[in-house]
């Protein structure tokens, strides 16, 4: 049998056909380093100094002593196998002890065994609940993914790749930086597949009360949509611990019993807590018929957490006094910013979180001035921040600063960017 004549075409002079790629990549706004780059690729700083990096929030705190420890007292032989989807019992103990002392929990209100999960840090499990939580309609409608605007911007792509609408809840100075639940319609609700919340929320630092993550556990429960509680900067606060989505729920289970940690999960990780980002350890928590279906999901998904990592995991869980010591140096920080800016282009102390948000008329205008004019490297607020259908964009005036070098240098960094945005 003759081969048909383009059968016989050379590799080489065959036409080049590219792949198809998802077309939902497409939809999504550029990653905020990325646009970050572009906007200063033009620019070179007109300094002497070397450049600070006040874009990126990596903690610099040196990681506690315990974490080199434990990471040496782990057997040789951990390094050699590959580490279970639910983690370990040590883990999952630890990460129950941390939360039962936190939010004042009682032994069985999260399910050791059934109710936790060791993630990646929280940035993968944040993207991956999309895909446990979006069906392919919800009430017969393309599903609806709630996000706070300004975002994290792993919500958005989790939305996107999920096939769900991703939806912006405002969340402006007006709101108390966080966003208006009571503004939701019902005929959105009724479609929500999920809810993204991040309390103390990057990068306003806003704190939601135990008011407020009721009622937005209680919407969750009414509309039949999975609540996403963010609290990777939970232990990171200024003046009061901010409260939690497991505190939340028990109250709720105190006014009306049998509820639980129902629709709920809850995601924090070692990364700002223990300045251990590299460690890349966090954990996913919640209602315990969730979590078994995240295990499935995960199962195909996950690369997980080496058992030496989830050994120092679980020391670092187990240990309070250097996270009060990783408090007490953010609070300086804080002290040396409002030295520098109190009063100024809307300063305020954040509540929680490392972050400040400040309004200083043009962001990108104002990040481009910083970097060329004193080395200083900021972010945008329009680059966290979704436009309006009009183009409108209420992040455009802010610039995000990350407090995360020592207090010198944070104070003398924002005596610069008072002095060169005056």
């Amino acid at each position: 049998m003759e081969l048909a004549a383009d059968s016989r075409l050379s590799v080489t002079t065959r036409p080049i056909v590219n792949p198809a790629l998802n077309g939902r990549l497409g939809g999504l706004s550029d990653y905020p380093f990325t646009r970050l780059a572009a906007l200063l690729a033009d620019v070179t700083p007109r300094t002497n100094t070397a450049p600070l990096m006040l874009s990126i929030g990596e903690p610099q705190h040196e990681p506690p002593a315990l974490l080199a420890q434990a990471l040496a007292a782990a057997p040789l032989a951990d390094w050699g196998k590959y580490p279970p989807t639910i983690g370990t019992a040590p883990f999952r103990a630890a990460v129950h002890g941390w939360l039962r002392r936190r939010y004042g929990l009682p032994a069985d209100f999260v399910d050791v065994d059934k109710g936790i999960l060791p993630a990646t840090g929280t940035r993968e499990a944040l993207f991956q609940v999309a895909l446990l939580a979006t069906p392919q309609q919800k009430d017969g409608r393309q599903p609806a993914v709630l996000i706070p605007n300004p975002f994290y911007a792993v919500y958005e792509g989790a939305a996107a790749l999920a096939g769900a609408e991703p939806v912006f809840m405002p969340a402006t100075r007006a709101t108390g930086f966080l966003p208006d639940l009571d503004a939701l319609s019902p005929d959105l609700l009724a479609r929500t597949a999920l809810m993204y919340l991040c309390t103390p929320s990057n990068p306003q630092g806003a704190v939601a009360d135990l008011a407020y993550l009721k009622k937005a556990i209680t919407l969750a429960r009414a509309y039949g949509f999975v609540l996403a509680l963010d609290e990777c900067y939970a232990e990171i606060w200024d003046r009061v611990p901010p409260p939690g989505g497991f505190e939340a729920a028990l109250a709720l289970e105190n006014e009306k019993g049998g509820q639980g940690t129902a629709n709920l999960l809850v995601f924090n990780s070692l990364s700002k807590r223990s300045s251990a980002a590299g460690l890349r350890s966090g954990f996913i928590a919640g209602d315990p018929k969730l979590i078994q279906a995240f295990t499935r999901l995960r199962s195909y998904a996950l690369a997980g957490n080496a058992l030496p990592a989830l050994a120092a995991a679980a020391a670092l869980w187990g240990d309070d006094a250097h996270v009060e010591e990783n408090r007490r140096l953010y609070r300086q920080k804080i002290d040396a910013a409002e030295a520098a800016l109190g009063g100024r282009y809307g300063f305020y102390r954040p509540a929680g979180g490392f972050f400040l948000w400040l309004e200083v008329g043009d962001g990108e205008a104002a990040t481009r001035r910083l970097w060329g004019e004193a080395g200083l490297r900021v972010l945008p607020g329009a680059y966290f921040t979704r436009s309006e259908p009009d183009g409108s964009n209420a992040g455009q005036p802010f610039i995000r600063v990350a407090l995360v070098h020592d207090a010198e240098t944070v104070g003398r960094a924002c005596e610069t960017i008072a002095r060169v945005l005056e």
